[in-house]
C-alpha cells in the first residue's frame, strides 16, 4: 500500500472497465476518472493550471482564485487550494448538481451565485462575465479554464496512463465541455505515435458544433447560445461530433448503474449511448475508451431520480430499453462468434 501526504498525490492510475464486447472482438472499455479524488476527472487540469500560474508568477502564496464552474473544476479547483493555503471563489448558478454545490463548501470555497435564465436553462454567460470582473476588482488569479493551456495540459497524464494499461487506443470518446479532458488527452495520445480517433459528445442544443440551440439539463458539458467557444476546444484534433440529447444520455447512465453498480454523470451517460450506438461500425478488434468524467453520486437528486426527470420530461422508458438492447446484442454476438469458432473444421494431417 502506499502511503501519500495529500488527497491530489491520488490523482491518476484509474482503472478500466470492460463495458461491452463484440463477437468481433471490439472491446468497450470505460476509463474510470471519477475515481480521482473529487470524484472527477477535472481534478487533473484543476492541479495542472494551478502549477503553470505558479511557475508564471500569476499566483503568489497566499492567493486568491476565482472561477465559475458547474461544479467539477470548482472542486478540483477548492482541493489544490486548500492545500497549498489559497482563498477560492466559486462563481456558480442553481443550474448546478447540488451536490457539487455541497462539495464546494465542505472544502471551504466562497461560492457566488448568478441568477439562471428564466426558461431553465445554464447562465454559463453570466457566470463568466462576473468571475472575471470579481477577480479584477480582487486582484485574484482567474484561470479561465476554457483558454487556459494548462487545461489540456492536465491531462498529458491520463493519455500516459492508457498507454501503459492499453498499448493502444483506437478511438476515444468524451463529452466536450471546455475540450480539455478529450483534446488534451488525445493530443498526448498522438505525440506518443497512437493513431487515436477522437470523438465528441456534447447535448443537443449545445452550439459547439453547430446546430440550432436549446435548453438542456445534461451539467458540466456543451455550451448554450451566446457562450463564446473556448480555445481549449480543438477542433482540429477531434473526427467526428456527435449531439445526445438529455432522455438517451440519462438512460445511458441508469442503464449503465443497474448492469454494473458503477454511477456515472449524465454527460457520461451520453458518451456511453453514443459508443454502444456505433459499437458495430468500427473494425474489428477496436479498443474504444470513454472517459467517465464525473461520478454519478453526485446526481442522486436529478439523473438517477425519476420524480426528477418526470418534471423536465426526459424520462423516457424506451430510451432504457434501447440501451439495454445494445447490450444483449453484443452479449449475444459473443455467444454466436464463440459457437462459430468451435465449429470450424480442423485439417489433421494424414
Amino acid at each position: 500500500m502506499t502511503i501519500v501526504q495529500r488527497a491530489s498525490d491520488l490523482i491518476g492510475d484509474t482503472p478500466l472497465l470492460e463495458l461491452a464486447r463484440t463477437g468481433a472482438g471490439t472491446r468497450l472499455l470505460l476509463k474510470l476518472d471519477q475515481l480521482n479524488p473529487t470524484g472527477s476527472c477535472k481534478v487533473r487540469m484543476a492541479r495542472q493550471m494551478i502549477d503553470e500560474a505558479e511557475r508564471d508568477g500569476m499566483l503568489a502564496p497566499g492567493g486568491h482564485i476565482v472561477e465559475p464552474t458547474s461544479g467539477n473544476t470548482g472542486c478540483g479547483l477548492a482541493l489544490v487550494a486548500l492545500e497549498r493555503g489559497y482563498r477560492f471563489t466559486a462563481v456558480v448558478d442553481r443550474h448546478a448538481a447540488r451536490e457539487k454545490l455541497r462539495m464546494l463548501s465542505a472544502m471551504g470555497a466562497r461560492l457566488v451565485f448568478v441568477e439562471c435564465p428564466a426558461d431553465g436553462g445554464v447562465s454559463s454567460v453570466r457566470r463568466r462575465e462576473v468571475a472575471a470582473r470579481m477577480a479584477a476588482e480582487l486582484g485574484a488569479y482567474h484561470p479561465d479554464q476554457h483558454n487556459n493551456p494548462g487545461n489540456g495540459n492536465g491531462y498529458l497524464g491520463l493519455a500516459a496512463e492508457l498507454l501503459r494499461q492499453l498499448g493502444s487506443v483506437d478511438v476515444l470518446i468524451a463529452a466536450i465541455g471546455t475540450g480539455g479532458s478529450l483534446c488534451g488527452t488525445v493530443r498526448g495520445l498522438r505525440a506518443a505515435g497512437a493513431r487515436t480517433r477522437a470523438v465528441a459528445v456534447e447535448p443537443a442544443g449545445s452550439i459547439i458544433f453547430g446546430g440550432p440551440p436549446g435548453v438542456y439539463h445534461q451539467t458540466g458539458a456543451g455550451s448554450p447560445e451566446g457562450f463564446p467557444v473556448g480555445s481549449n476546444v480543438d477542433y482540429s484534433v477531434i473526427d467526428r461530433s456527435h449531439r445526445v440529447n438529455d432522455c438517451d444520455a440519462f438512460a445511458g447512465a441508469r442503464v449503465v448503474a443497474r448492469r454494473t453498480g458503477m454511477l456515472v454523470g449524465g454527460t457520461t451517460g451520453g458518451a456511453i449511448c453514443l459508443a454502444l450506438r456505433s459499437l458495430l461500425g468500427y473494425p474489428a478488434g477496436s479498443t474504444v475508451v470513454v472517459l467517465c468524467n464525473d461520478a454519478g453520486e453526485k446526481y442522486l437528486d436529478s439523473v438517477y431520480d425519476d420524480e426528477w426527470l418526470r418534471e423536465r420530461g426526459v424520462l423516457d422508458e424506451l430510451a432504457h430499453r434501447r440501451v439495454e438492447r445494445w447490450f444483449t446484442a453484443y452479449e449475444a454476438s459473443v455467444g454466436v462468434a464463440a459457437q462459430d469458432a468451435w465449429s470450424v473444421p480442423v485439417a489433421v494431417s494424414a
